[in-house]
């Protein structure tokens, strides 16, 4: 039990200080760019180029791992988007974010930490063939679905366009398939820009779990909606166990593999969803609450999975 809280105090407690320094200085969301933009267009890519060009380009090319996680990850999307329109009678576009709130997990900002300090080096494969494929799916499922549930439809070729623009150009993408080209060339880069790159991203998990708790301190709770019934439970516990499942039936992938799967699946909602639902003025606030008790309520979910996992009372 020491070893688990060991290993996630850092990273609660480096969004705790960020809650605590929005709150005791006061300084106005907009402070947050310049720190966003680091984190988004630098370190994190420098983390998941790292993670990927440095693995053996065959254990790259695991279509039918990133197919059961993907698969797995929107059957819980499917399940939360009929639950808010068939009996909460919510709009499409509401519905639509309330899924994302359910199945989009925080694998950017926590996911490489958590899982690799977990799990070894072992899992960095898996954890970065399901950043990159899932972001990239998420931002092209996005867009798709409000353009499709707007009130005007776009037409198709510039919806095929904002999609591809959405999804293929987004940096953790790109910067995961330059990884892809680098381990297939098999050519290291110069040791300068490798330790550039190493420098970025030693500073990607910081950055973006201190960002967090200052996003988090700047919008505060009001109120706790109805959907944070199911939506919080189905993102920390039936996510996982679907993934698990998914990936038990399956068969033929190594126990990290699966365990790394079921680790990112159990992280707590994206902020990237809060990002989607102000863009598209749907369900901000309520996905911002989302995001906050998720967090908060990960530090007991995630716990207990990783004394599982340790413990190895999962079936993997």
């Amino acid at each position: 039990m020491a070893s688990i809280f060991g290993l996630l105090f850092p990273f609660f407690g480096l969004i705790a200080v960020g809650y605590a320094a929005a709150k005791i200085f006061r300084q106005p969301e907009a402070g947050l760019a310049w720190l966003n933009i680091f984190i988004i267009y630098a370190a994190l890519p420098a983390l998941f180029f790292k993670l990927v060009s440095r693995t053996p380009f065959d254990e790259l090319t695991r279509v039918d791992f990133i197919s059961v996680d993907l698969a797995a990850t929107y059957c819980v999307f499917a399940l939360i988007f009929v639950a808010g329109r068939l009996v909460l009678k919510n709009g499409l576009k509401e519905s639509t974010i309330q899924a994302f709130a359910a199945s989009y997990g925080n694998i950017g900002y926590m996911g490489p930490g958590i899982a690799i300090l977990a799990l070894g080096e072992a899992a960095a494969v898996p954890v970065a063939l399901i950043i990159c494929f899932e972001n990239a799916l998420h931002f092209m499922v996005a867009p798709a679905m409000m353009a499709l549930f707007g009130d005007r439809v776009a037409h198709p070729a510039r919806l095929v366009r904002l999609i591809l623009g959405k999804a293929l150009l987004h940096p953790f993408v790109v910067s995961t398939a330059l990884g892809f080209a680098v381990a297939a060339a098999g050519v290291a880069p110069p040791e300068a820009f490798s330790r550039l790159i190493d420098y970025l991203a030693q500073a990607a998990a910081p950055c973006a779990l201190f960002a967090m708790g200052v996003t988090l301190a700047l919008r505060p709770l009001k109120r706790v909606p109805v959907e944070i019934s199911y939506i919080v439970p189905a993102k920390l516990i039936l996510h996982p166990i679907i993934v698990l499942v998914a990936m038990l039936l399956h068969g033929g992938f190594e126990p990290v593999w699966v365990e790394a799967a079921i680790v990112m699946a159990a992280l707590p909602t994206a902020t990237n969803v809060f990002v989607i639902a102000q863009q598209y003025g749907i369900w901000y606030e309520r996905a911002s609450a989302t995001i906050l008790i998720t967090t908060v309520a990960s530090a007991a979910t995630l716990s207990l999975l990783l004394i599982l996992l340790s413990s190895g009372l999962l079936p993997l």
